[in-house]
C-alpha cells in the first residue's frame, strides 16, 4: 500500500468536514453537491492508497479513484450551472458520469481492445450534442454550447491519441481529466460573474486544476531531472476548496442582507426598505414637483381564513394577493408587505389622486373574485386607505399616517355599508 497518499487523504477529509460544517448552515443547494464532490475527493486519495496492490485488487483501486476524481469534477461543473434544474441538463450530467466511467474501464482493465476505445471516445462528442440538439427547442443556452464544443475537442482528441502505444493510455487520461476540471473553470466563469475573492479564487484554482493534467506529463517526458512534490500538484484542489467555502459564505451574506429588507413569506420589500423607498419617492417627487401617492391595503376576513383554513392556507393567501399586486403595479413603484395582512403600495409619477383611486379601486375589484388556494376556494375583500404627498402630507411619517387613519376609515365605513345591505345600500371600503 502507498502510505504516503495517506496525509493528502487526512487532509481532504479534514477540509470536506470544515465544508460539511460550512455547507449545513447553508441555504444554497449547491452546497449538497459540492460536498458530494469532496467525497469523492477524498474517496480518490483512499482508492489510490491500494494502488500497488497486485492483480485485480490494484486495477479495482485506479478504477476507483480515476472515477471518483473524474465524476467529482463532473459535479462540480454541474453544480454551478444556473440551469442545473433543466431536465436536459440531468441527461447531460447522466452521459458524462456514465461515458467517464466506461472510459476509464477500459483503459484500466481492457489492454488490447481499440475499438471499444473509439466507441467510448466518440460518445464524448457524439452524447452532449445529441442531448443539446433534442431539447434545443425547448431549452438553450451559450454555455450548453460551450460545454458540446469543448468535449467534442475532447472526442477528436481521444481519438487521435488514445492508441498511441504504451503512452496512449496516460495520454487520453490526462486528456479526459484536463477537460473535465477545464469544464468546471468555464462554467464557474460563466455563472459567477463578480469580481470577489470567493469567485476568482475558485475559477483560477479548478484552471489551475487543469492544468496539472498537461503540465505534470510534459514535465516528465521533457524534462525528468525536474522533480516536483505530489502535494504541489494537489495544490489546487486545496485553492478551490478554500474557493468553494468564501463562495458559500459570500451567498449567506447577501442572502442575510435580503432577508433583513425583504418578507421571508412573499419576497416582498419588508416595512424597513419600505421607509426607505417611500424616503426616496418623496424626495424625487419634492426635487421634480409631481405627485406620490401612498396606500395603505388591508384584507378583509384573512384572519377568518387563518383560523378555519389554518395557518399554511393563509400563507398561500398571502403569497397569491402579493402575486395580484406585483402583477398590477408598474416598475416603478413599490408593492411592500408592512404587517400580517397589511400591505403598502408606493405610486410614483403621474400618481395624482385619481390615479390612485383608480389603481386601489382595481385591486379591490380583483380580490373580491374567489380565490383557489390549492384545495381551497376562499372569497376576501379588503379596505384600502390613501395619502397623496404633497397634498394630504409632506413628509414620509405624517404620509403613513394619513393613509393609515383613511384605510381605517374605509373599513369602518365598509362595515356599515354591510349593516345596511338588507335596505339595498352600500358604502365603500375605499378611504380617499
Amino acid at each position: 500500500m502507498d502510505w504516503s497518499k495517506l496525509p493528502d487523504l487526512i487532509a481532504v477529509t479534514l477540509l470536506a468536514c470544515a465544508f460539511a460544517s460550512v455547507a449545513l448552515r447553508s441555504h444554497a443547494h449547491v452546497s449538497a453537491l459540492w460536498l458530494t464532490g469532496w467525497v469523492l475527493i477524498a474517496l480518490h486519495f483512499a482508492a489510490f492508497i491500494f494502488l500497488p496492490a497486485p492483480g485485480v485488487w490494484g486495477n479495482l483501486a485506479a478504477f476507483a479513484g480515476l472515477v471518483s476524481l473524474a465524476w467529482a469534477g463532473e459535479l462540480f461543473r454541474w453544480a454551478s450551472v444556473s440551469f442545473q434544474r433543466e431536465r436536459s441538463s440531468l441527461w447531460m450530467l447522466t452521459a458524462f458520469l456514465g461515458t467517464s466511467a466506461i472510459y476509464i474501464a477500459l483503459l484500466v482493465f481492457v489492454t488490447n481492445a481499440p475499438w471499444a476505445l473509439n466507441c467510448v471516445a466518440a460518445l464524448f462528442g457524439i452524447l452532449p450534442l445529441s442531448v443539446t440538439l433534442i431539447s434545443m427547442r425547448r431549452f438553450s443556452h451559450p454555455l450548453r454550447w460551450a460545454t458540446v464544443a469543448l468535449y467534442g475537442a475532447l472526442s477528436i482528441y481521444l481519438l487521435v491519441f488514445q492508441n498511441r502505444g504504451e503512452e496512449g493510455g496516460n495520454l487520453a487520461l490526462n486528456g479526459l481529466l484536463f477537460t473535465i476540471y477545464l469544464g468546471c473553470s468555464i462554467s464557474f466563469l460563466a455563472s459567477y460573474r463578480r469580481a470577489t475573492s470567493g469567485a476568482l479564487i475558485t475559477i483560477g484554482g479548478f484552471f489551475a486544476w487543469a492544468a496539472v493534467f498537461v503540465i505534470a506529463p510534459i514535465l516528465s517526458a521533457y524534462v525528468p531531472s525536474v522533480h516536483v512534490e505530489s502535494e504541489a500538484w494537489n495544490l489546487p484542489k486545496y485553492v478551490v476548496a478554500v474557493g468553494l467555502i468564501l463562495l458559500m459564505l459570500e451567498d449567506q451574506i447577501e442572502h442575510n442582507k435580503y432577508l433583513a429588507l425583504h418578507d421571508e413569506l412573499t419576497g416582498l420589500p419588508n416595512r424597513r426598505l419600505f421607509q426607505d423607498r417611500l424616503a426616496s419617492a418623496l424626495e424625487r417627487a419634492r426635487r421634480m414637483r409631481t405627485d406620490a401617492a401612498l396606500l395603505l391595503v388591508d384584507l378583509d376576513g384573512f384572519k377568518q381564513v387563518n383560523d378555519r383554513l389554518g395557518h399554511h392556507v393563509g400563507d398561500m393567501l398571502l403569497q397569491q394577493v402579493s402575486s395580484i399586486f406585483v402583477g398590477r403595479m408598474r416598475r416603478s413603484d413599490t408593492v411592500a408587505r408592512t404587517g400580517g395582512d397589511e400591505f403598502c403600495l408606493i405610486l410614483e409619477e403621474p400618481s395624482g389622486r385619481g390615479n390612485a383611486e383608480q389603481v386601489a379601486g382595481s385591486l379591490m375589484q380583483l380580490l373580491e373574485q374567489p380565490l383557489k388556494l390549492g384545495e381551497h376556494t376562499v372569497r376576501i375583500g379588503a379596505s384600502v386607505g390613501i395619502a397623496v404627498f404633497p397634498e394630504d402630507a409632506d413628509d414620509a411619517e405624517s404620509l403613513c399616517i394619513a393613509a393609515d387613519h383613511r384605510m381605517y376609515a374605509g373599513k369602518q365605513a365598509g362595515k356599515e355599508g354591510d349593516a345596511k345591505a338588507a335596505s339595498g345600500l352600500s358604502e365603500s371600503r375605499l378611504g380617499a
